[in-house]
């Protein structure tokens, strides 16, 4: 049976410091988590008995990508990895580094790999370098010279190359509950060394989970906000009042990440509460996107294409809708435009739904690819000259209006190499019910005239 790899003791963490420099740290700094019990939150990837959790405490670290939202806990993973494996912790952040700077870690990674000892490698935002510098990792972690952790808040999938994912794991983080952060709010309010205890900060348990909420799943961000809440409670007596919150909390924004993950998942529950008929999510994701500093342009250009797309012609009046509010909010813009957004979601979602026309335009642009250049009909050319009449240009055509019932059934309208076709199958929802018992009248009269005409043919050729 392997033996659990204690952690070493605070004075030998990564991050630990001398107690004057302590004082002048964040208080998210200074409660950052000395070992996996501390770690709030990540109950499914570090819960007792996990794989992860039993190869950390046995120091059998491996390279990894950490994939999460800010504040869940990446930094704090990274440098316990190197804690429980009595490895030495070296960070650098993509934003701030170059391909110069990565070298030069690298090239002491290896030295102190060849005198025995490793190097826990940890890459903030690993997303934002590009390939060059993604493949400098490459042969130091193909080596074991270092154990690469790579943090990111975007998909790993369209950021990172495929060589670096090959080479690691990808770890998923989640948001951290509002309940697991306001027991880390908690902690910090009782723990008198490197949080606030003792400073005689008093805070009712309704005002922690009001910052737990406002924090979004950022523990980080809870507590600063915890810390800012006591500078301002020093002149009230110690006291974290309700009026207190108002000026902490007064500019409080969600997640939001405009051109990332969350914006792409954000339009895509907005799109399918649409199409499915949910004006209550519809609207909800509407105002998820705006609060988060979505253009709202682009909000009423998408609006617009799921008219076309999942309404189409079950309720030719949603396109138009959608139209009318992208021309208000362009004159009237936020506030009173969004209003105008929300409005043709709450339609959209409510009115009857189909995509025969999207599926008949495919089917169409698939068979203009398929039977590339097909020949015009003669019947349907024009013929404006003498030559072309000549030519049996429009020769045989039938003037509709002047056949019996508008509409000349033994005609055909596309190229002979392809034959007749049918592309748009309307549904029986809305106005598209009226237009299906149209055409379904004139599809099966135009079959019994070309089976007609097909008989005559043969009955001449008899």
């Amino acid at each position: 049976m392997s033996r659990t790899r204690r952690p070493a003791a605070a004075a030998a963490l990564p991050f630990a410091e001398t107690a004057p420099q302590d004082a002048l740290r964040p208080l998210a700094e200074r409660m950052r988590p000395r070992s996996l019990d501390e770690m709030v939150g990540q109950r499914r990837l570090l819960a007792p008995g996990s794989a992860l959790r039993r190869a950390v405490e046995a120091g059998r670290v491996h390279s990894m990508i950490l994939w999460g939202p800010p504040g869940c806990g990446k930094t704090t993973l990274a440098l316990l990895l190197a804690q429980y494996a009595n490895a030495d912790f070296r960070a650098i952040s993509a934003v701030l580094s170059g391909l110069p700077d990565v070298r030069q870690v690298l090239a002491e990674a290896a030295e102190r790999f060849a005198g025995g000892r490793r190097t826990v490698l940890f890459v903030d935002e690993v997303h934002r370098f590009n390939k060059a510098q993604q493949d400098a990792f490459l042969p130091h972690i193909e080596r074991g010279t270092i154990v690469f952790v790579g943090a990111t808040t975007e998909n790993p999938s369209f950021e990172l190359n495929s060589a670096l994912l090959s080479r690691c794991r990808v770890h998923v983080l989640e948001a951290v509950s509002a309940e697991d952060i306001t027991a880390a709010l908690r902690r910090a309010l009782e723990d008198a060394e490197r949080g606030l205890g003792g400073q005689g900060i008093e805070v009712e348990e309704s005002a922690l989970r009001e910052i737990a909420h406002a924090a979004d799943g950022d523990v980080r961000r809870a507590l600063t906000l915890l810390e800012i809440a006591a500078e301002l409670a020093a002149d009230e007596g110690g006291r974290i009042t309700e009026q207190t919150l108002l000026q902490v909390l007064a500019d409080r924004t969600r997640r939001f990440d405009k051109g990332g993950e969350q914006f792409y998942d954000q339009i895509s529950a907005l799109h399918k509460s649409i199409r499915s008929s949910n004006p209550d999510a519809a609207v909800y994701w509407l105002a998820r996107m705006l609060d988060g500093g979505c253009d709202p342009i682009y909000l009423a250009r998408r609006l617009t294409r799921m008219a076309v797309e999942d309404i189409g012609l079950a309720d030719p009046r949603a396109l138009q809708m959608a139209v009318d509010a992208w021309d208000t909010y362009e004159r009237l813009g936020s506030p009173e435009g969004d209003l105008a957004l929300a409005q043709v979601a709450i339609y959209l979602a409510s009115t009857a739904k189909s995509n025969a026309a999207y599926m008949a335009w495919n089917q169409a642009r698939a068979d203009v690819r398929q039977y590339g250049t097909a020949e015009v009909p003669m019947h349907l050319r024009n013929a404006p000259t003498k030559l072309m009449k000549q030519l049996g240009y429009n020769k045989g055509y039938q003037y509709d209006h002047d056949v019996e019932g508008g509409v000349a059934l033994d005609q055909t309208c596309f190229p002979d190499s392809m034959g007749e076709r049918v592309y748009y199958q309307p549904v029986e929802r809305g106005l598209e019910i009226r237009l299906k018992e149209k055409l379904d009248r004139l599809r099966g009269a135009r079959a019994q005239a070309r089976a007609a005409r097909g008989r005559g043919r043969q009955g001449q050729a008899g």
